[in-house]
C-alpha cells in the first residue's frame, strides 16, 4: 500500500501533467484559429463551427445566440444578456443555451495579439441523444435557470475542442470525426459545472419547455403586437409565473426580449436591404417613426440613419 505522501506526490505529478497539457493545447488552439482566420472576421470553416479574429478592442457587438459553447484562445470578451454581465477569457467557457438577443464587447485585444476564438453550435436533438446515452435523465425539479453563464475550462473539454479545430486543416476527414468529437463535447459539458443547467435547458417538459416555446413563438412573430397575458394563457402557465420564469432564462422580461429582436432585425433590414429607417421600422412593428427612432438610439447609442452609415464606412 503507497503512503500518504507517496499519493500526494502522485496527485502532484498527476495535476502538473494536465496543466502542461492545458497549456499545450491552448497554444495550439491559438496557432491554429490565426492560421485559419488571418484577417478580421467570422468564418464557419466546418458545420456549426465558426471562429473569431478581431485586432481591437470595443464593441458593442450585437446579434442573437444560439445554443453553443464559446472558448477563447487569445483575448478576453464580455457578453451582456439583460442586465448580466459575462466576462470570460481562454481559461473560462461560455455556453449559451437558448437563442436570445446578446450584445458583445472585445476586452482585450490588439494587432500583435488578436482575439481568437471559437463558436461552437449546440444542436439541442444531440444533446438529448447523448444524454440518453450518457444515462443522464431530465431534472425533476422545476428550477429557474439562465440561459447563459460562465465556467472554468477544464483540460478534457479543451482537448476535445482543440481536436475539433485540427479538423479545420483536414476536412475531408471532418464529416467522419466532427460528428464523434461533437458528441464527446456535449457530454463533457453534461459531466461538467454546467451539466445540470444544459439537462434543464434540453428537457422537454414543464415550464421548462412551455418558456422555450414562448422564446420560439417571440422570434417567430417579433413584428406583431403580442399581448403577454394572452401568451401565457396559450401556454398554460399564470402571467406572474410566466413573467418570472422567462426573466430567470432570458434576464429580460418578454416585451424587452421583444423590443431587441425587432430593433437588431431593423438594423439587419437597413445595413442589408437597404431600407430606410422609416421602412424598417415599420416592418418590424413600429407604426411611429419618431418612436422607432427614439428606441432604436436607446439601444444602439446613435439614431438609424447615423448607426448605420458608421457601420457601413467601418466595413469598407
Amino acid at each position: 500500500m503507497k503512503s500518504m505522501n507517496e499519493q500526494k506526490s502522485e496527485g502532484g505529478q498527476e495535476a502538473d501533467l494536465r496543466a502542461r497539457r492545458a497549456e499545450a493545447n491552448r497554444e495550439e488552439l491559438t496557432k491554429r484559429i490565426a492560421e485559419a482566420v488571418s484577417e478580421e472576421g467570422r468564418p464557419q470553416p466546418l458545420e456549426d463551427l465558426f471562429l473569431r479574429r478581431y485586432s481591437t478592442t470595443g464593441g458593442p457587438i450585437y446579434g442573437v445566440s444560439k445554443p453553443s459553447l464559446c472558448v477563447i484562445a487569445q483575448g478576453r470578451k464580455e457578453i451582456l444578456l439583460g442586465d448580466s454581465r459575462h466576462q470570460y477569457d481562454p481559461y473560462h467557457y461560455l455556453l449559451a443555451t437558448a437563442e436570445l438577443p446578446i450584445t458583445g464587447n472585445v476586452l482585450e485585444a490588439s494587432e500583435a495579439e488578436p482575439f481568437l476564438g471559437l463558436v461552437l453550435v449546440l444542436d439541442p436533438n444531440l444533446v438529448s441523444s447523448v444524454m440518453v446515452e450518457a444515462g443522464y435523465a431530465a431534472p425533476k425539479s422545476e428550477a429557474d435557470v439562465s440561459a447563459i453563464d460562465v465556467s472554468p475550462l477544464g483540460t478534457g473539454l479543451l482537448d476535445a475542442v482543440t481536436r475539433l479545430v485540427r479538423l479545420v486543416e483536414t476536412p475531408d476527414e471532418a464529416p467522419v470525426l466532427a460528428p464523434m468529437i461533437k458528441k464527446e463535447i456535449i457530454y463533457r459539458l453534461l459531466k461538467g459545472e454546467q451539466g445540470n443547467r444544459l439537462r434543464h435547458i434540453a428537457a422537454l417538459n414543464g415550464d421548462r419547455h412551455r418558456i422555450a416555446q414562448a422564446v420560439e413563438q417571440l422570434h417567430d412573430r417579433y413584428d406583431e403586437s403580442i399581448r403577454i397575458e394572452d401568451l401565457a394563457e396559450d401556454l398554460g402557465m399564470s402571467s406572474s409565473s410566466f413573467h418570472r420564469k422567462f426573466k430567470a432564462l432570458t434576464d429580460m422580461t418578454p416585451l424587452q426580449f421583444q423590443k431587441q429582436l425587432r430593433l437588431q432585425e431593423a438594423r439587419r433590414l437597413m445595413l442589408g436591404e437597404e431600407l430606410n429607417a422609416s421602412t424598417a421600422g415599420y416592418e418590424v412593428g413600429y407604426d411611429d417613426p419618431s418612436h422607432f427612432s427614439r428606441e432604436y438610439k436607446r439601444f444602439f447609442g446613435d439614431p438609424p440613419l447615423q448607426d448605420v452609415k458608421q457601420l457601413r464606412e467601418a466595413n469598407r
